[in-house]
């Protein structure tokens, strides 16, 4: 199952049958709170938040708690059911939507900030380039990027598709500025043990990109 989140697969996105399938167990990315990175940054993010592949909605909720507007999507009704649940059990009102993340171009929604933990990797070169104009439309001008996916420098092949600075860079050449790319490390759930990664947690890029305008 989780050989089909391969870095040699670049033609094709992880399909919804391979998400779906980790929701049978314990889904590595699936922690019970937000990663780490993105809550030292919470100062730096503004709402109106959109939290693109939102999964059970730790982020979401996460900004919520701060005083935050956030849209959570999510392609899987699963994971939103979850996601659901836990804002009703905190009393946090998070509006969850399942929407497709590289079929933004035709919202009419507009964010400050978009929180993007671990999907930018699960794409393929298409469906990253349809992501990425999808941003340049919901994202305000001035608003910003805050994204971490798996780095190149981590070894091996299993698991998600490794992504390169210049590859975040590439991505976001046309209408974006990239502020910063910084190597970091992605927590997974222990009780996830398909595959070993690096000792510490995965290694990850974070990056900061502002939308020109």
């Amino acid at each position: 199952m989780t050989k089909l989140l391969s870095n040699s697969v670049a033609s094709h996105s992880v399909d919804r049958a391979t998400f779906e399938s980790f929701y049978d167990g314990k889904a590595p990315w699936d922690i019970g709170k937000p990663q780490g990175t993105f809550a030292a940054v919470a100062d730096r993010v503004t709402g109106p938040i959109l939290d693109a592949g939102c999964g059970t909605g730790e982020h979401a909720l996460f900004f919520a708690a701060r005083g935050h507007h956030v849209t959570g999507i999510d392609f899987l009704e699963e994971a939103l059911r979850r996601a659901r649940a836990k804002a009703a059990e905190r009393g946090l009102a998070v509006q969850f939507l399942a929407k497709d993340a590289t079929a933004l171009h035709d919202w009419g929604e507009r964010f400050a900030s978009v929180i993007d933990s671990g999907l930018f990797h699960c794409f393929s070169d298409d469906d990253r380039r349809r992501y990425v104009r999808g941003l340049a439309r919901v994202v305000e001008p001035g608003g910003r990027v805050f994204l971490l996916c798996f780095s190149d420098e981590e070894p091996g092949a299993e698991g998600p598709r490794r992504v390169s600075r210049q590859e975040l860079y590439d991505a976001f050449a046309d209408g974006w500025e990239v502020e910063s790319v910084q190597p970091t490390r992605i927590e997974v759930n222990p009780e996830f043990a398909e595959v070993q990664f690096s000792a510490g947690g995965p290694m990850a890029w974070f990056g900061v990109v502002r939308r020109k305008g």
